[in-house]
């Protein structure tokens, strides 16, 4: 019954939002942000437990914790990108929601280097020669 709970607070925060953009737009752009951590601090405990569970069944397969962890990363910084472009479309910023894009996308290809170096070596391995 969470997703209840989110949903309502989004569509209270929307109404609001809505009818303080009339009014006052710095302090509807406000409300929109104040409602967007809320809604991700609410989530905080499911994504530690997701997290858990993943470490749990990684250690469980003997899969190197590296790998799990980058992913985990990768995972993050796609969701705190697309967060923060989201806000900041909100607000207006187009061109700078754009960049925080692009620079989540970079971020990931750099994080994910070193898993991408080992599946060419293992498949460099793999072929007879």
């Amino acid at each position: 019954m969470e997703i209840l709970q989110i949903v309502g607070l989004g569509l209270i925060g929307t109404f609001l939002a809505l009818i303080l953009k009339e009014q006052k737009t710095s302090f509807a752009f406000l409300l929109t942000l104040v409602i967007g951590i809320s809604i991700f601090l609410f989530l905080i405990d499911q994504i530690a437990l997701v997290l858990r569970m993943l470490q749990h069944l990684a250690e469980e397969a003997h899969i190197n914790l590296m790998y799990v962890e980058t992913i985990m990363k990768i995972i993050g910084i796609a969701y705190i990108a697309e967060f923060g472009a989201q806000i900041t479309k909100d607000a207006g910023q187009g061109a700078i929601a754009a960049k925080i894009e692009l620079a989540g996308k970079i971020l990931i290809l750099v994080m994910a280097l070193p898993i991408l170096s080992i599946i060419i070596e293992t498949v460099i391995n793999l072929i007879p020669g």
